[in-house]
């Protein structure tokens, strides 16, 4: 079904080449939905199972979709503290016209929606999703970038600068329409954008639908996925952005992003933020910051992605617990909604 985005006749052959195994060579792909960017399909095969991961089809932005990154990243932190799939194989583009790299395929879940049934039933087990999810974090940035050979990955400061008029410029760009609340916000994003120490590696989508967990309690972080967006620079950013993506069950649900976390039970944006401050020491007093920019990136409501939210159908068409409870320390949210992104009503 999606013979001319993947070129099973000529990926197979050279996997199996790669990796000195025949039953390489005739595989079966499925797409994986929820992607929203690049394309990621899902390989079987008599040896085994594999994920390749190439850009969407048709005219590509310039610097976008950038394979290479994806795969040099993954690569640099394998046999780290951060989990990441292995990388099997990869092409610059001679193969079948595209960057792509294959990697393994591995087990466990990809909360988007319901919870698996059994699984992450209680407070205590879903509070500890959140633990697990936010120290992977704090463990990525922790990390050294010369000691895994990504010096010069990126900037290491300056990231929020360049983001404010990256998405300001992207907007401005890509409307339809003004929407007052996301040119205010960018307006104070641009007079005053977020600040904070750098060099650390940054992931640049980190949120529960781009790891796998594993299937059993307690809970464990199988593999970091989707790098596409990884840097280096100010890891508030990161923090900023986890922040935004986990709702609470107070929050307005998002319409065009995952919010499983929305469910009873798990832990508070508070209590994810004082873990990342206690395990790293890192000063969250600019969180806010960051957290306005996540919002500003995803334009405070639906239609900002377009392009990105039919990567995958194009790609088909081409063929909280009670208060004072460990989970929720009480006190202001560093990443509640900013006022300003607040619609009347």
């Amino acid at each position: 079904m999606y013979e001319n985005l993947t070129r099973l006749d000529l990926v197979g052959p050279a996997l199996a080449r790669a990796l000195g195994d025949p039953g390489w060579e005739r595989l079966e792909a499925t797409l994986v939905s929820g992607g929203k960017s690049n394309l990621t399909f899902e390989l079987a095969s008599d040896a085994g199972e594999a994920v390749l991961r190439r850009p969407p089809d048709g005219p590509l932005l310039p610097r976008a979709h950038d394979m290479g990154r994806e795969a040099r990243i993954q690569r640099a932190l394998a046999g780290t503290v951060v989990p990441v799939a292995k990388i099997l194989f990869e092409d610059t583009g001679e193969l079948i016209g595209v960057p792509f790299y294959v990697m393994e395929k591995v087990d466990g879940y990809v909360i988007r929606g319901n919870l698996p049934d059994g699984w992450a039933e209680s407070a205590a087990d879903r509070c500890a999703v959140g633990d697990v999810l936010i120290d992977t974090l704090a463990d990525l940035h922790a990390i050294d970038p010369e000691a895994v050979d990504l010096t010069g990955y990126g900037r290491p400061s300056g990231l929020g600068e360049r983001q404010v008029r990256r998405w300001s410029d992207q907007w401005e760009r890509s409307k339809s329409r003004d929407i007052p609340a996301v040119d205010g916000l960018g307006r104070l994003l641009r007079a005053n954008p977020p600040t904070g120490p750098g060099g650390a590696i940054v992931h640049g989508d980190f949120r529960i639908d781009n790891c796998i967990l594993g299937k059993h309690m307690p809970p464990e972080v199988k593999a970091v996925l989707d790098w596409e967006l990884s840097t280096l620079g100010e890891p508030l950013a990161d923090l900023g952005l986890f922040m935004f993506y986990w709702r609470e069950p107070s929050d307005a649900r998002p319409a065009m992003t995952p919010a499983p976390t929305m469910q009873p039970g798990f832990p508070t944006r508070a209590y994810l933020a004082e873990r990342y401050a206690k395990r790293t020491g890192a000063d969250l007093s600019g969180l806010s910051s960051w957290v306005a920019l996540a919002h500003s990136r995803h334009g405070c409501g639906p239609g900002r992605w377009p392009g990105r939210i039919s990567a995958t159908s194009r790609a088909r068409s081409s063929g909280s617990p009670p208060k004072g409870s460990r989970c929720s320390p009480g006190g202001a949210d560093p990443a509640a909604t900013p006022d300003v992104c607040r619609r009347p009503g």
